[in-house]
């Protein structure tokens, strides 16, 4: 192996197609997967690569600094991949807690770990942070984020990124340490955990469940397939500037309420049920607090410089989202169980 990448939270949505990415497309790398197995960490993703030589799981919580360092000093990582966080807005605003102890002090001892190990040698070295277009705050209805723009963030979620932002310029800057950042856009895709819209809404109109919608359903967002965001981290990995950020978006707005007539148009077909068939679910809620009304990503920074674009329109990516759930219902009955918390157990204990 000539080089070894401790990816953290790659058992989760994005982090498990990075994963396979990485593992698949770099043999000669040693792909190391550090995960909590929190809710959203399922080990089931990446059922498909878990026995390549390659390939090593490890448990732990980035918020103990001790066990990262340990992990850290035993496998000498030549590069990190930063994916582990809380995620979920609604859940942030419950407990704002966990998502400054995972965001921040979780992304704090990861860098005080590559700073500790990577001391004498910074050569090839590389801490790639991933983060969200959320940490920008909101739109009006015109204009783009880009890599300049100001941070406001609005959500305990959104402003524990933007703190970890922060926090990995500042080891930049003051102890040199090879960085780049990228800000993304909303994902879908396949292995999505059903607790977001896309995935939720494709689980409930299976199962004849209301579709919620906060407000008005006027909330707009670019939306980025998550295959496209993996060969994009890709991409900034190996060939983006040290110390640079990049803003990766599917050039992809849609504001909620047309994006799920979409889903359901597509559904009804798939389904073969009469159309508007799925529309009759939909179900407007009460917003949640601190709503911002658009995102929207500039990736044109990204596209100039590295040459990266997203390779599906949002309806193709839709519909090979929807084929993928319809395709894998078994998974999608244990991640709404809870059954696939137990596939840990199963296949690591005592190995």
């Amino acid at each position: 192996m000539n080089k070894t990448i401790l990816i953290t939270g790659g058992a989760g949505f994005i982090g498990s197609h990075v994963i396979r990415e990485f593992v698949v497309k770099y043999p000669e790398y040693h792909i190391i997967n550090l995960d909590a197995l929190t809710y959203a960490g399922n080990l089931e993703n990446l059922k498909d690569i878990e026995q390549l030589h390659n390939y090593t799981f490890v448990k732990a919580d980035i918020t103990d600094q001790e066990v990262i360092m340990a992990i850290f000093q035993q496998y000498q990582p030549d590069a990190v991949i930063h994916l582990a966080a809380e995620s979920h807005v609604d859940r942030s605003i419950v407990d704002p807690t966990a998502f400054v102890m995972t965001n921040v002090v979780g992304t704090v001892n990861l860098l005080n770990a590559a700073r500790a190990i990577w001391k004498d040698n910074l050569e090839g070295k590389r801490f790639h942070h991933v983060s969200t277009d959320e940490v920008f705050g909101a739109l009006g209805e015109t204009g783009f984020f880009t890599e300049e723009t100001k941070y406001d963030p609005h959500s305990p979620y959104s402003a524990s990124k933007a703190s970890s932002d922060h926090l990995v310029r500042a080891y930049h800057d003051t102890y040199g340490l090879p960085i780049v950042l990228t800000n993304c856009s909303n994902n879908y895709g396949p292995n999505h955990f059903p607790e977001k819209l896309i995935p939720l809404c494709i689980h409930n109109i299976l199962n004849n469940k209301p579709l919620p919608v906060y407000g008005d359903g006027k909330y707009t967002r670019d939306w980025l397939f998550v295959i496209d965001h993996a060969k994009a981290i890709d991409l900034v990995f190996h060939e983006g500037k040290n110390g640079e950020s990049y803003n990766v978006g599917g050039f992809n707005e849609w504001q909620n309420i047309d994006l799920i007539g979409e889903l359901c148009k597509q559904m009804d077909e798939k389904l073969g049920r009469e159309e508007g068939t799925a529309a009759q679910l939909i179900t407007f809620v009460k917003d949640r607090p601190g709503h911002d009304l658009r995102y929207a990503i500039d990736a044109t920074k990204i596209n100039k410089e590295l040459g990266w674009k997203p390779s599906v329109t949002f309806e193709e990516g839709l519909s090979l989202t929807i084929n993928w759930f319809l395709a894998n219902q078994e998974w999608l009955e244990h991640v709404t169980s809870g059954d696939y918390q137990n596939y840990y157990d199963k296949q690591y204990k005592g190995a």
